[in-house]
């Protein structure tokens, strides 16, 4: 499997492709590629080669940071060291430790924008590799309240997956980066919930589907792999009385392997569910792989005992699962 397939790069009209990570080079024509030391089909491995990098020590892993020249030349570089040990201490505190021990993290630059982030790829082909393009008016407090590394480096938690499957490495992704800053202290939890209650609808099925292995839109890829992520996480809190979430199964998969390592998605599953007890995973695979599974989203957040009113998110503490969705964003062992 190419396993650059792994990509999450936002853009203004949603997820861009992977090859808009390198703006700058994106009129170039076939016949005029980029420069050798940043060849594309290397990157970012070929440009590691020539690249100083800065080690940066996070828990249970280094990661090696190295700039393409000019990039990023406004932020003092400490201020970016910090920032990603900031979003690798998430990971860590959602998965119990770094996911890869060694993770090489280049950084490009493009032009002005309201995001820090422009966008971001994860790649293992190579070993553990993140690219990712800040913007020229990213500042230091722009960069603390950006998710997209956070995005990037909880890929590499979960095994390559066959491309049929994607959605669940994008949908993980997506789901946990919330879950993950919030456990770290580091987004409130309206957010956390203000961001699903707005995107969870994108993941439903729509007319046509044909289950979430066989209908690799934008919002059955990263939303339906969310809503999967947030029926597994209710379903095993529910089974087991809340003592254990979707948080344990994850870091079980963890360490059968990380992005680093090819698997099949069911054998997987079957380890998570082994991790809580319950055969969540599996079943829940099973009715939604290849059929739509239609969800009740509004009796869900009624159960949970959260609700949106505009931009306004409310919590109802006497609600059936009141206790699920806030074991969801407590620290570990809160």
């Amino acid at each position: 499997m190419n396993r650059m397939r792994r990509a999450a790069s936002l853009g203004a009209g949603g997820w861009l492709a992977a090859s808009a990570i390198l703006p700058r080079w994106s009129l170039a024509t076939p016949s005029e590629p980029p420069p050798s030391v940043f060849n594309v089909a290397g990157m970012p491995y070929a440009a590691f080669d020539r690249l100083a990098s800065q080690r940066i020590e996070v828990a249970g892993g280094v990661i090696r940071l190295a700039y393409v020249p000019g990039a990023a030349s406004g932020l003092p570089r400490e201020s970016i060291a910090e920032w990603i040990r900031h979003c690798a201490s998430a990971v860590s505190t959602y998965y119990g430790r770094f996911p890869t021990p060694q993770t090489r993290l280049l950084i490009f630059s493009t032009g002005p924008s309201a995001r820090a982030v422009r966008s971001g790829t994860t790649f293992a082909y190579g070993g553990a590799a993140i690219k990712l393009v800040l913007a020229e008016s990213a500042t230091p407090a722009l960069l603390e309240r950006d998710w997209v590394l956070v995005h990037e480096m909880t890929h590499l938690a979960f095994p390559s997956v066959p491309s049929r499957h994607h959605w669940i490495e994008e949908g993980m992704a997506t789901y946990v980066e919330p879950l993950a800053r919030a456990q770290a202290g580091r987004l409130e939890v309206e957010e956390v919930w203000r961001g699903m209650l707005k995107g969870m609808p994108n993941g439903l099925p729509e007319a046509g589907d044909r289950g979430l292995d066989r209908t690799p839109t934008w919002g059955r890829i990263y939303w339906g792999g969310a809503l999967f992520a947030l029926l597994a996480e209710v379903g095993i809190r529910e089974r087991t009385g809340n003592r254990k979430g979707l948080q344990q199964a994850l870091r079980a998969i963890l360490e059968r392997g990380n992005m680093e390592h090819d698997s099949e998605l069911e054998p997987l599953l079957r380890i998570g569910d082994a991790a809580v007890g319950v055969p969540v995973l599996a079943r829940l695979y099973a009715s939604m792989k290849d059929r739509p599974h239609p969800v009740d989203l509004d009796a869900l957040w009624q159960r949970l005992g959260v609700r949106l009113d505009g931009d306004a998110v409310s919590f109802d503490d006497a609600a059936p699962l009141a206790a699920v969705r806030r074991a969801m964003t407590a620290p570990p062992g809160a």
